[in-house]
Formats: C-alpha cells, structure tokens, sequence
C-alpha cells in the first residue's frame, strides 16, 4: 500500500548576498525539524543569497558549499532537501533547483522561464527540459516562481496502458522569491495549477525585504488536488509546517473526475 508523502515547507526571510548567514539561519529553523519526522524539506528560491543578479560573485560549481550543506542536512534528517541555488556551468549561470537525496543523490533543474522584468534573462540561461522525481510512491514535479505563469509547462499528462493509467507527476513544487506586490497573482495561479492538474501543489515564497527594497509576504501553501488549502502557514511570518498527502485521496479525486480523458494534446517546443 502507497504510502503518505511528508512535505515540510519552510518559509523565512532571506540575506540579502550572504550565504553564511543564510545557511546559518536555516540552521537554526531546521534543528525544529526532527529526524526522520518528513520526507520533504522545500526551501525558498535562490535560498543562499535572494533572487540576485549578482550570479558572477555568488555562483558556485555544481556540487559546490552549498550542495554540500544540502547533503549533510538531508543526511541528518533521512528528507531529501529541496530549493533553488545560482549554479555555474561552462561559463553559464543557472538559477538551479537541487533535490538532494539522504544518500547524496541528486537531481537538478533548470529554470525555464526567466523574468525578463527583473532582468534575469540578461544574467542567467533558460532551462530547456522540465524533470521529474521519484520520491518513495509519488513523482514529484520541480518548478522555480515564474514557470508559475505558464501553465503548458506544468500540465500533468496521462499516459494509459491497457487497464493501468500514469500520470507525469503525483506533486507540482515551485519554490520563489515572489514579491509582495503581486501576491494576488501567486495565491490564484497555485490554485489553478492544483486543479487543472490533480495533483497536490506547494508553493514556498520567502517574507522580509531584499537588498532592492522589494517586499515579501511568503504565502507559502500546500493544496490538494481540487485546489483546497491543507496547511496553516501565515503570511510575513517565519514557519516549518509539515503536512502528510494522501494517496488514496489523490486517486479517488482522479477516478471521481477524470478531466484528463478529455484534455488536449499539444507538443512542448
């Protein structure tokens, strides 16, 4: 029998281009957390520095310090880590999201969309393939904040084999720096991604200010599969929630409603 997925969110206000204070930080909200009590850990985007340009000072190689504190925590708390880091590969920056395994396994991936208003395609390169990982049951798709705006490159596809019917992923993860101002915008698409996918959705935002005078408010959520909101996280405050999904429950929404025998056919390009 399939079982519950642990997720645990963890929203906190970041440093603006300091690593050793973020790690410090995280540190000390994490030692909340304790070992082997979640599967999950999600943390913000860019959660060692906040969303910054600076990627030529704050980038670091592939399995660098950064990944390194990620798989010392994964390994002390038997949960594979989650977040995004800026990555440096043959002379290319990437705003890299990093699940990182107990075992020191990991996957990578890179941000697609990349938000032009705030100058990120001018610094970093675009991703060209979505990911997805195999966590105990459940597949878990990865996101990084403004793929949140572009629903093809999330939609949850079906695949029918005989009687037996998959889906790409069980779980959609954005992890952001998503900015006070446009909220509204974060709360509503998470939403929409929940339903026109069924599957659960977690959104993890930051809250504080960053070093350009941008505020945030977090509003980080988990959602089930129509949508509904299963955790209890506050705006603007610093918090750890674990919340435990239900496979039964997420079948059973799929089987009661299956909109996917209905859905379009499209090629991603």
């Amino acid at each position: 029998m399939t079982k519950d997925l642990r997720v645990t969110t963890v929203q906190t206000s970041l440093y603006w281009e300091d690593k050793i204070k973020n790690l410090r930080n995280l540190n000390k909200v994490l030692s909340k957390v304790d070992k082997g009590s979640t599967d999950v850990i999600v943390l913000p985007e860019m959660f060692t520095t906040g969303f910054s340009m600076n990627a030529k000072n704050l980038a670091e190689e592939i399995e660098g310090p950064s990944m390194m504190w990620m798989q010392q925590v994964a390994t002390a708390l038997k949960a594979a880590v989650t977040g995004s880091l800026i990555i440096k590969e043959k002379k290319k920056f990437y705003n890299c999201f990093v699940w990182m395994n107990p075992d020191g396994t990991y996957h990578t991936y890179n941000k697609r969309h990349l938000f032009r208003m705030g100058g990120e395609d001018q610094v970093y390169t675009p991703g060209t393939e979505s990911i997805v990982i195999p966590c105990k049951d459940w597949v878990i798709c990865p996101q990084v904040c403004y793929d949140l705006r572009f629903p093809v490159w999330s939609r949850n596809r079906m695949v029918k084999q005989g009687k037996e019917i998959s889906f790409d992923y069980d779980v959609l993860i954005y992890v952001a720096n998503w900015p006070t101002v446009r909220r509204y915008h974060w709360q509503q698409l998470l939403i929409a991604r929940a339903i026109e996918n069924q599957a659960y959705v977690v959104g993890v935002n930051r809250i504080g200010k960053d070093g350009k005078e941008n505020k945030y408010s977090g509003d980080s959520v988990i959602l089930d599969p129509l949508g509904n909101k299963i955790s209890k996280t506050l705006p603007n405050k610093n918090a750890v929630e674990t919340v435990a999904f239900s496979m039964k429950n997420l079948l059973l929404v799929r089987e009661k409603f299956p909109v996917f025998y209905d859905a379009d056919r499209f090629e991603m390009k």
